[in-house]
């Protein structure tokens, strides 16, 4: 999860802050506890959540 979470945050400017490494994060965990766990569905879920902090700020 930590390899996602880091790959995904370099998109974001200075790797992002704190509130969107968190929401990342609480999707990877969500997404792992439902039983997704390898790297290709996890990249997956964290891209998604990319995407949602993106749209918000338009």
């Amino acid at each position: 999860m930590d390899v996602v979470l880091e790959e995904t945050c370099r998109q974001l400017p200075h790797g992002g802050d704190h509130d969107s490494r968190r929401f990342i994060a609480e999707r990877l965990i969500e997404a792992a506890q439902a039983g997704h766990s390898t790297l290709g569905e996890l990249g997956i879920v964290a891209r998604r959540a990319l995407a949602e902090i993106i749209d918000k700020r338009g």
